[in-house]
């Protein structure tokens, strides 16, 4: 599995970073700009990203808009292609927040603190739970 952090926090990204990095290769942007560019980077180079773990509040581009981007170049390039999972890993989990993300068509939405057993059974769910050798 190949996997992108998207957190402005450096404790998020770490730990995130942390248990991610048994299933495989695991990368780290610091915001929803930085996030839009390594994904089509990764495309570009035929290597695509599995999973992104991403925060919503964040400089710049938020989550919300970085998940619209990728949304919008998958369905440009490759509407019938597969498409990258995405969770919302935020402190936000107020209705409203929780309901727009899946309306962009995030995969999973997941409130801090992270717990790692729930972000396991969320791999697990999409597939992606299967530990490197």
């Amino acid at each position: 599995m190949k996997a992108l952090v998207v957190e402005d926090d450096f404790t998020s990204r770490l730990l995130l970073q942390k248990f991610l990095s048994p299933f495989g290769e695991c990368h780290i942007a610091v915001d929803g700009n930085e996030a839009v560019d390594a994904f089509l980077l990764s495309r570009e180079n035929k290597e695509p990203y599995d999973l992104i773990c991403m925060d919503i509040m964040m400089p710049g581009l938020d989550g919300h808009g970085a998940l619209k981007r990728i949304r919008e170049i998958e369905e440009t390039n490759d509407p019938t292609g597969p498409r990258v999972r995405i969770i919302m890993t935020t402190a936000l989990g107020d209705k409203e927040n929780v309901f727009s993300a899946f309306r962009e068509q995030c995969d999973g939405y997941l409130p801090k603190p992270i717990y790692k057993e729930k972000l396991y059974a969320q791999l697990e769910s999409f597939g992606l739970g299967v530990l490197k050798a």
